[in-house]
Parts: C-alpha cells; structure tokens; sequence
C-alpha cells in the first residue's frame, strides 16, 4: 500500500469488527488489516503505520488463526503484537500445493470477488467452474472478467459460453490494457469495498489492475522484505487502496486451484444436476445406466451437458477426498498429542 495514513473505514473496518472489538472490552488492543503476504512474512496496516511480521513455524504469536491478506487482527498496543484474527466475513482457501495435506487461505473478508480468465486458450469453462463452487461456498459476489477481447474477433463467443455456467453469472469483458474498456466494472467499486482478483498466470490480472490505478507498476513496491530487493509480484499477495476508495487484492496466478470442504458451493453452482439426482430413482444412482435415471434422461433430452455433468462429479469426488484427509491428518494429530500428554501425566 502507499505510504499515507488512512481511517480504518477506508480499510475495510465495518460493523462486524467493530462489535467484535467492543465485545474485547480493551483499550489495549488495536485492530490491524493485513495489506500482504510474502514467503513467511506479513505486512499489516493500522492506518496510522505499517508493520512487517515474521511468521514464524507455528504461526505468529497465540494467534487462534493462520491470518492472510485481507484479515483483521487485534494487535497488542504496547508490544505491536498480534493476539487474535477476527472472525471474518469470508474466506478464500484451497488444498495446499505439495504433497502436504493442508488447507491454505488465499484472502479473507472479501466482498466481491473478480474471476479473472481471458479470451483465448486459457478460457477453460472446467476451471471457472471451480472458481464459482469456491466463490459460491464463501458467499461471496463473483463477478467473471474476460480479458484480452482486442486480440480476438470472438470475444462475444466465449462470453456466450460463459453464460450458461451460472444462471445469474455476470459477465464483462475487457481490453486490460484500455483505461476506458475498464470502466465497465467501477459499479463493483465502492469505497470500503473489498475486492479480489482471482485466476490463472497469464489472463492479465496484473495489467488489468495497473490499468484500474493508472499505474504502469503496482502501487505497493514501498514494503522491502528482508534481503532489500522489494517483492515479487508473482508471490506476493498485496492489498491496494484506490482511487475510488476501494480495497482491491491481487493474488497471484493459481495454477492448483484443489477444492476441499465445499460440497454446498459445488451442488449451488450444478444445481440442475443436483435438482436431476433428486428424483433419480436409486439415491446411490452412478448416473450410467441405472433404470429411472433422471440425470440421463436429462442428459439425452439436454437440460444437462456430458461436460457438465463429468466436471460435477469431478469436484464432488476431489472434494470429499480432500475432506476425508483432512480429517484424517487432524484425528491423527490430535492421537499423537493424548500420546504423549499421557507419556508426560506418567
């Protein structure tokens, strides 16, 4: 973020924080919002100041959260310390990349998110699918932001296949690179309003958010982590404060978007699917051959896509995998720690 002072409403602080900070009852608690995340670290704004904090192995602090950009947390006033993540309004989270099996937040406390993809062979419906489970699972806006439309004649043919991902999808699409092109999503950009931008490597978000602040560079580069070379744009996730007064956070390409808990997302955004497998005549219906199957009747009589319908059970089958292992890795956790608490008692 720039290097000026800003009230905390101009931060993003609303009344849900508020009364959380009123129910603290300590004039000894400040409350923070964190403006960036970068390989172990975080920045984090009061509005007055900008504090860099080192994440260390098991977090920062008695923090009960792994905080992200985005999230409120209530600092102590005298040693700068933070001592608790506010419960947010909302949250963005993925499986980590890796092998290891755990969730990783990608923003907190977002109003609308932009779903970012552009036109040209990286519009893959499949992925956008995702982003709409995940955005639909947080309760969040979503609106979809196609870019790249002056470098092809058939910008108006991807859009029209977007259409029918969601019933009520709202779809732009833009030239990133033209200040005028962009104006079309200022009615999303209200001062307070956070706003995140969400795709893959490669669809303009980072040009598309320089044209949005009229900046050839993004407007956050004052923050040095560490080794003084500055951030990286492609790891870092910043917070920006606009113009308009809006909060606006970059993420940076997902190449691995791995869904986890997000079974109501995913039935809200195939609801005619799940309203098909409703009547279908087996409850435990594979959907292939199945005698009264209402899903293929759907499928034959093509209120339902064979994409549709494979990207569906796709996700579902991902997302109680990735459930079931988390569950897994915490009962085991949690077996190891009365293991050695009982060693100890001894």
């Amino acid at each position: 973020m720039n290097q000026k002072h800003y009230s905390l409403d101009e931060l993003g602080w609303k009344k849900h924080f508020k009364d959380q900070l009123e129910v603290e009852n300590s004039t000894e608690l400040i409350p923070a919002r964190v403006t960036m995340t970068h390989k172990g670290h975080l920045v984090v704004s009061t509005g007055e100041s900008e504090m860099l904090l080192k994440i260390a192995g098991k977090g920062i602090g008695s923090l009960n959260e792994q905080p992200t950009v985005g999230d409120w947390l209530l600092m102590d006033s005298k040693t700068m310390v933070p001592v608790k993540v506010l419960e947010r309004t909302s949250l963005l989270q993925r499986m980590a990349p890796g092998q290891e099996i755990k969730l990783q937040p990608i923003a907190a406390n977002i109003d609308t998110l932009f779903i970012v993809s552009s036109c040209n062979s990286e519009f893959n419906l499949n992925r956008i699918e995702r982003y709409i489970s995940l955005a639909l699972e947080a309760g969040i806006n979503f609106v979809l932001v196609l870019t790249k439309e002056d470098l092809t004649e058939e910008a108006q043919e991807y859009r029209r296949q977007a259409e029918h991902l969601f019933k009520s999808l709202q779809i732009v699409t833009v030239n990133g690179k033209d200040q005028q092109s962009v104006k079309c999503l200022q009615q999303w950009f209200k001062p307070g309003e956070t706003i995140a931008l969400l795709g893959s490597s490669g669809v303009g978000k980072t040009t598309l958010l320089n044209t949005i602040n009229g900046t050839e560079k993004e407007k956050t580069g004052s923050i040095r982590l560490g080794d003084d070379k500055g951030r990286h744009t492609t790891t870092t996730r910043s917070l920006h404060v606009m113009e308009s007064g809006t909060l606006l956070v970059d993420v940076p390409g997902i190449r691995e978007l791995q869904l986890h808990d997000c079974h109501s997302g995913i039935n809200r955004a195939f609801s005619e699917i799940v309203e098909a497998e409703e009547i279908c005549r087996f409850s435990d219906c594979s959907h292939e051959r199945e005698p009264g199957c209402a899903v293929r009747e759907a499928l034959e009589n093509g209120t339902i896509t064979e994409r549709r319908l494979a990207n569906y059970l796709k996700l579902k089958e991902e997302a109680q995998k990735n459930t079931s292992e988390l569950a897994e890795r915490a009962k085991r956790k949690s077996g190891k720690k009365k293991k050695y608490s009982r060693k100890w008692n001894k």
